[in-house]
């Protein structure tokens, strides 16, 4: 075997390293800075040369969509954990809890997620992984009676971004104020005996994904 195809493994290793390396840099900038840092600030962040980063992601899209790849991971994982739990409800309540602590503590990949700003078709591939999840939470604490009947999965992006706000509004006075307003939400959305019916019905998926590509989140290029 030749020098260079028994390095192959080692150097392979060492790149996804790198990378992620690169990811969780640009991930813990972003979440304070928005998608306004430079690639020069997230290798400066994370201890790397600014040629390292440049090689595995020659520009911001790259890396958002590697960001926003990252994210939806996460997700994922957070909503198929939350269906092992048996009591419905508290699957459906921690997922919650865990979805928008996410998205209230990272502007960055509030801003990747919810938008179709930057990572355009990418989105829609993506979420195709996460919303039959997410769909299977809200029908099951819904068939069991925890959760009222005009709930939607559809509302879980709005309750994200009802987080994020809360917190880049709040965050210098009280930095955990978004965990007030999502229990808040959790008791909205139980199902209780004798109460109103929504004033107005969900977003339909076709109208999620119409308002993700008209929320812009401003960007530095």
């Amino acid at each position: 075997m030749s020098a260079p195809e028994s390095q192959a493994p080692g150097l392979r290793k060492d790149a996804e390293r790198n990378r992620r390396r690169i990811i969780e840099a640009a991930r813990e900038l972003c979440a304070t800075r928005g998608l306004d840092a430079t690639l020069n600030e997230v290798a400066h962040h994370g201890g790397l040369g600014v040629g390292t980063v440049y090689r595995r992601f020659p520009t911001k899209e790259a890396l958002f969509e590697a960001i926003f790849q990252d994210g939806l991971d996460q997700l994922v994982a957070l909503a198929e954990a939350a269906l092992e739990v048996e009591d419905s409800w508290e699957g459906f309540a921690w997922f919650v809890m865990q979805m928008t602590e996410m998205t209230a503590t990272d502007r960055g990949l509030r801003e990747i997620v919810f938008s179709k700003t930057y990572c355009g078709g990418s989105v829609d591939a993506a979420r195709s992984r996460l919303d039959p999840v997410v769909s299977k939470l809200v029908e099951r604490a819904k068939r069991d009676g925890y959760l009222r009947p005009e709930v939607s999965a559809t509302d879980m992006p709005l309750c994200g971004l009802m987080a994020g706000a809360v917190s880049e509004y709040s965050g210098e006075v009280c930095v955990d104020l978004w965990r007030r307003y999502v229990a808040i939400l959790l008791q909205g959305m139980r199902c209780q005996r004798g109460q109103e019916r929504l004033p107005v019905a969900a977003l339909s998926q076709d109208q999620l994904q119409t308002a993700m590509y008209t929320w812009p989140a401003a960007v530095t290029p």
